[in-house]
């Protein structure tokens, strides 16, 4: 980001670094939607098999799988093309995720720039393992709601729906393991204390709880309490490394 005397940015200026950031992000989507359009098939076949397997059904020259159908003309073409975008954000998160830091963490002191490799090499895993915590947590998810279901009727799947439930848990688990990344970065750059972060902790409960229970595409408790509790105890994790810093930075303090 371009440096302004005092450490400050016209207000032009700063939309001109977003549209600049979301041009690069957009850009890296693109790369990674193009992926997920020439491995379309390979990565339909692995999100539809906690309802059914799309091999067999094709070896065994069945005309369905399982409750899943793709309805109208244009329902192919907008099902692959709802994969590669979904699948170019998911693969592109290490580069947008460093845009995002790029943008809400200006005007950083020379020593503090490093900060911007560590927050990704950290970032980029934490993203991974709260997406494979949603995908691991999938057939569970499935089981539950189609079992809702009345034994006397017959629930057919729209592959689009099933598609964007599967995404949205997937990218919801991933995005929440953010939460402590942020926190801890924000605080490396002096921008908030760890106290600052602990003191609120009750509302912080109310906060995860709430958005687990909003944004979780299911409504059973156990979906919600999978994603709430990692999400309680990252958070006191990111508080108490905060507060190691700010001790950190306090003895420094003394020392000079």
């Amino acid at each position: 980001m371009e440096e302004i005397a005092g450490g400050r940015m016209p207000l032009m200026e700063h939309f001109r670094e977003l549209r600049k950031r979301v041009f690069r992000a957009a850009a890296f989507i693109a790369s990674g939607s193009l992926i997920g359009f020439i491995f379309y098939a390979k990565i339909v076949d692995k999100l539809a098999q906690p309802i059914c397997d799309l091999h067999k059904a094709q070896a065994t020259g069945s005309s369905s799988c399982g409750v899943l159908y793709i309805n109208g003309v244009l329902g192919p073409i907008n099902l692959q093309i709802r994969v590669a975008l979904l699948t170019g954000v998911i693969l592109s998160a290490p580069f947008w995720l460093y845009q995002i830091w790029a943008f809400i963490a200006p005007g950083l002191h020379r020593k503090e720039r490093r900060y911007s490799v560590a927050f990704v090499g950290v970032a980029v895993p934490f993203f991974g393992g709260g997406a494979y915590l949603g995908y691991r947590l999938l057939p569970t998810a499935v089981k539950v709601l189609l079992g809702f279901t009345p034994h006397s009727l017959n629930n057919l799947v729209k592959f689009d729906d099933y598609l964007d439930f599967v995404l949205r848990l997937i990218f919801v688990f991933g995005a929440a393991f953010e939460l402590p990344v942020f926190l801890v970065a924000l605080n490396l750059i002096g921008a908030v204390s760890g106290r600052s972060i602990l003191k609120p902790w009750r509302f912080a409960i109310f906060g995860i709880t709430f958005f687990a229970a909003a944004f979780t595409p299911t409504a059973d408790p156990i979906t919600m309490m999978i994603l709430a509790v990692p999400l309680y105890i990252l958070y006191f994790m990111a508080g108490g490394i905060a507060l190691l810093n700010d001790r950190r930075k306090s003895r420094r303090k003394v020392d000079e």
